[in-house]
């Protein structure tokens, strides 16, 4: 599951990528591990196969093994299989090349993160004004090559002239990444390896002379799994010097702090020098704490921390522009507000209650917000489509709207969150804007309101659907709430009940599904399927009412709304049970997985990637702590049942006559645990009496959604459409 910030932000990009070599599903008798019985008030909870969890126990590995030499055979044998690699490959390689995370610079340079054809990894490059040409900064694909593992670029920072790169790379999707400083002029790497570096906290101080990072705490030799992100903290570090210089400036042990043990900080210094601001993250919950100090004081040695706002104040963001701090607030305020705090005053003394209201609450949510020059712009959901506004750096200023070309999707963030981020020397903004029918492009606003696009994103011929639409419907769930949802068809489709359909459901941590141009919704509908995609309850597709209807207590409705979508599907006449496949990924295994086990007869496939699926077991696992927020704790009682209710092993039935089963995950996950998938493909295996395969795909190089080369992950799309054709009877027109 998705943890802090930057693992939710990593998650968040389409992280359906957890493949490689294939376990089949039916041992000639199925093992039992134990069973173990947990009594947790007064409930009896059996996992029958707790010793799966013991990945390196030999009975384990002899047991993937077997499993591995009767599967790859059957999936590759699949009908069709080879032909939608080939097609996956063709139209990936019709693209020149991908290009994201661009960053400006007041000198006219950007650094930006591209991909050509042909390469497996995404590159950080420099590009200098002016003619000069582009410049590769990090190849994480030669190293790869030099070294043998597969490297990944997790995240990367600048300082606001451009001069200093801080990247971190990991290796084999483990995202345990070590941080890195570089002179981008010169290209050489400054100072010593920093590690614990992976949540992906950095910011440099506006002369480029210090930066903060966020550090784990280092593992003592009794440390647990659970232990891992607890009791972090954030250092102050020059660019080259030594580890032992670092000084530790907010977290456990800093004068007038006082954090969690699950508390998760990160710092960052104000583009104008005067403000140190930490913004302070409990686990996955959204709301967060804001501490302020001069800046001076911190670079002194000596921080003056004033807290500004904490988790009861519902401040769920904040960005600093030309003497304002913005704050994006839930605070009597379902679909968010943003308000701003008036720093100008050289003897300002913050306060909340002094904080006025720039975007007031509507029918819009607000879903994020980035400083320019010439402004702070502002992301709205509209519906299923995003709006763009723009409110200049005056007390007086009033909201303006910018109209952009297509009705699409992007998004906006204060942080490199592979988001548009805004420079606050340079005016205007790059966004990245696509839809369902739609590759994305990047486009600039200018500070007038003009709209461009950039060109810096190629297009293809391949990579359109111009014989398809979008049709959004609101289907009314068990309740009468209308849950939306999105359905990518060809034109003219006739409801008929014969269309092989996969419905994609998610529904946690608030975030939406926005519409986007994907390689296997494009694929898939491009050979006559239709590809729906439901904004479930624990989502944020209705603001923060709707996210906090679908968790914890309330965390039923997610697969209730699920399985409202497949039934609409079905009585509209888009498909029919056994046309029906269902895929759900990361924390959308929770959707997915319930919706099967109380449903399995309204679908004839599903697949789960990187799935949480042992949600009582969750709390053991490295990512365990800071998802108490989001779905509980086992300590509590009313969590309990929430967690044994959401929890898709506990639910499989002996006898029942399951769907086909692709269970997918990565070796090295480090957010999801693999026993979350072996566990639940061998309690299926052994209790499914419908005669179908149950499929378990892990990968030994792989881990959540970061790391995946471009062979890697079109062979896993490939592998999972193939699964989804072969079961729902999909042939090609």
């Amino acid at each position: 599951m998705d943890g802090v910030r930057a693992g939710v932000c990593k998650a968040l990009v389409w992280g359906v990528c957890a493949w490689a070599w294939a376990v089949q599903a039916s041992p000639s008798a199925p093992l039992q591990w134990g069973p173990v019985v947990e009594k947790h008030f007064g409930v009896a909870v059996p996992d029958p196969y707790r010793g799966l969890e013991q990945v390196r126990n030999p009975r384990v590995k002899a047991w993937l093994a077997q499993q591995s030499q009767a599967a790859q055979a059957s999936l590759a044998a699949l009908p069709g299989q080879a032909e939608v690699l080939r097609q996956m490959v063709e139209q990936d390689a019709d693209l020149p090349a991908r290009v994201t995370d661009v960053r400006r610079f007041p000198n006219g340079q950007r650094v930006f993160l591209r991909r050509q054809t042909g390469e497996e990894q995404f590159k950080l490059v420099v590009q200098p004004a002016g003619e000069a040409p582009a410049k590769v900064l990090v190849d994480p694909e030669a190293l790869s090559r030099k070294r043998g593992p597969v490297y990944a670029l997790n995240y990367f920072q600048t300082s606001l002239d451009g001069r200093w790169l801080a990247y971190a790379l990991s290796r084999d999707g483990s995202e345990d990444a070590t941080l890195r400083v570089m002179d981008t002029a010169s290209g050489k790497v400054v100072g010593p390896a920093i590690d614990r570096a992976e949540v992906g906290a950095v910011s440099f101080t506006p002369d480029g002379q210090h930066l903060a990072v966020l550090r784990l705490q280092a593992p003592g030799p009794q440390a647990r799994a659970q232990d891992r992100y607890l009791h972090s903290a954030v250092w102050l570090m020059q660019p080259g010097a030594p580890l032992q210089q670092a000084r530790k400036i907010f977290g456990p042990g800093v004068a007038g702090v006082r954090v969690k043990p699950e508390d998760v900080p990160e710092v960052e210094f104000s583009h104008d020098g005067r403000w140190a601001m930490a913004t302070v993250y409990t686990g996955t919950q959204q709301d967060v704490g804001l501490w302020l100090a001069p800046a001076a004081s911190v670079l002194e040695g000596r921080p003056q921390w004033r807290k500004l706002a904490d988790a009861a104040d519902r401040v769920v963001g904040s960005a600093y522009g030309h003497g304002w701090l913005y704050l994006r607030s839930r605070q009597q305020a379902p679909n968010y507000q943003i308000l701003a705090v008036d720093l100008r005053s050289e003897h300002a003394k913050p306060a909340l209650a002094d904080a006025q209201v720039v975007v007031p609450h509507s029918e819009r949510v607000v879903m994020g917000m980035t400083v320019a020059e010439d402004g702070l712009y502002v992301e709205s959901r509209d519906g299923n489509v995003k709006r763009l506004s723009k409110r200049a750096h005056r007390a007086d200023a009033a909201v303006q709207e910018v109209a952009l070309p297509i009705d699409g999707a992007f998004a906006l963030s204060s942080d490199a969150c592979l988001a548009s981020v805004g420079h606050p020397q340079v005016p205007g903004l790059v966004l990245d804007l696509q839809g369902w029918l739609h590759l994305r492009q990047l486009y600039e606003v200018r500070a007038d309101g003009a709209v461009r696009n950039t060109g810096w994103q190629p297009t293809s011929p391949l990579a359109t659907l111009p014989d398809a639409q979008a049709t959004e419907v609101l289907v009314p769930s068990h309740d009468g709430a209308l849950v939306p949802m999105s359905i990518v068809h060809r034109k003219g489709l006739v409801l008929d009940g014969s269309h092989p359909t996969v419905l994609w459901a998610y529904g946690a941590y608030g975030h939406t599904e926005e519409p986007h141009f994907s390689a296997f919704a494009a694929s898939w509908v491009k050979a006559g399927g239709v590809y729906a995609v439901a904004n479930v309850r624990g989502g944020g597709a209705k603001g923060d009412a709707w996210y906090e209807a679908g968790r914890k207590a309330t965390k039923a409705n997610t697969w209730l709304d699920t399985i409202a979508c497949a039934r609409f599907l079905q009585q509209q006449g888009w498909t029919s049970p056994a046309k029906l496949g269902l895929w759900g990924v990361s924390a959308g295994g929770i959707a997915a997985g319930r919706a099967m086990t109380e449903q399995p007869e309204l679908f004839g496939a599903v697949v789960f990637s990187s799935a949480a699926l042992d949600m009582v077991s969750a709390e053991r696992e490295p990512y365990g702590p800071t998802n108490v927020p989001e779905f509980g704790t086992v300590r509590r009682e009313a969590d309990f049942k929430a967690l044994l209710a959401m929890s898709t092993y506990h639910h499989i039935r002996d006898g029942a006559a399951y769907p086909a089963v692709l269970i997918t995950h990565g070796m090295s996950d480090p957010r999801v645990a693999l026993w979350n998938s072996t566990k639940t493909a061998a309690r299926l295996q052994a209790a499914s009496r419908s005669g179908q395969p149950v499929w378990l795909w892990v990968d030994d190089q792989l881990g959540h959604s970061l790391g995946h080369t471009r062979a890697q992950e079109l062979r896993g799309l490939a592998l999972v459409q193939g699964f989804f054709r072969a079961q729902l009877g999909l042939v090609p027109r």
